[in-house]
């Protein structure tokens, strides 16, 4: 469970540059809501995971993830509540290790970290069973160096290391946006099982209407630092690219720009 509570954040107060980067933001999911959030550039989207994540601290307001207030926790001790992917696939690996190495270091968040793992037959065996099941030929490959892969492989192994240990909240920032369209395909295909068959509560950032709205059961869009629109379930479901551009430019008064990334992906 997610709650978010009338959060702010503004960067570089007081100074020509100042950003007032959310404006009091709310939103609550449930244990297993996969929610989808969708905005223009600048609408606050990566600051609000980034605030979740612990990477930036906010002004005010209140973060708790499963009853625990994280609001003022370092961002290193929010990691045993948190699985990330980010936008860029060289980020949440150690390209100098082998995947077995990453595997075995994300099997033990939270925990304190020893290589015992290389003499555990049984271990090597689950991450070979675990590469298997994503389907992209990595089974055979648990020494190789992360570094080495291919970018949507990479983020698979991300993907993989954010979930192996069940995390209370998964964060995905834009995971695809740096592959192929057949690469993010395949990654989005893997996200959306790993989330369902792990009944995972996940906030996803996507950049493309149609991802935001073929994915998850609830869709979350922002604009200004703000939550403009929430629809979840069985409204969520009958809204097509055209009734989301028409929530869009009603809620932003007509005055977003929608870029054609986010309609055409």
């Amino acid at each position: 469970m997610l709650l978010v509570e009338n959060i702010h954040k503004t960067f570089f107060p007081g100074t020509p540059t100042e950003k007032k980067a959310l404006r009091g933001v709310s939103l609550k999911l449930e244990d297993g809501d996969f929610a989808t959030v969708i905005g223009s550039n600048g609408a606050g989207k990566s600051t609000l995971l980034n605030s979740i994540a612990g990477g930036f601290p906010v002004d005010s307001g209140r973060i708790v993830i499963r009853n625990t207030d994280v609001t003022k926790m370092p961002e290193h001790k929010r990691a045993r509540f948190i699985g990330r992917v980010f936008q860029d696939p060289m980020k949440g690996t150690a390209a100098g290790m082998q995947i077995a190495e990453n595997l075995a270091m994300a099997m033990r968040r939270g925990d304190r970290l020893t290589l015992r793992w290389s003499e555990n037959r049984k271990l090597y065996d689950h991450f070979r069973d675990m590469l298997a099941e994503l389907d992209l030929g990595l089974e055979n490959r648990l020494t190789s160096k992360v570094g080495l892969l291919s970018g949507g492989q990479r983020q698979a192994v991300t993907l993989l290391m954010a979930t192996i240990k069940r995390p209370e909240l998964l964060l995905l920032d834009e995971h695809t946006a740096a592959l192929d369209p057949k690469t993010a395909e395949k990654v989005l295909a893997i996200t959306d099982r790993f989330v369902r068959e792990g009944h995972l509560t996940t906030l996803m950032i996507t950049h493309n209407m149609r991802d935001a709205l073929r994915f998850g059961n609830r869709l979350i869009m922002m604009h200004e630092g703000r939550v403009i629109v929430d629809i979840a379930g069985d409204e969520k479901k009958k809204l097509t690219v055209s009734d989301l551009l028409g929530l869009f430019e009603k809620a932003s008064g007509g005055e977003a720009d929608i870029p054609d990334s986010m309609v055409l992906g």
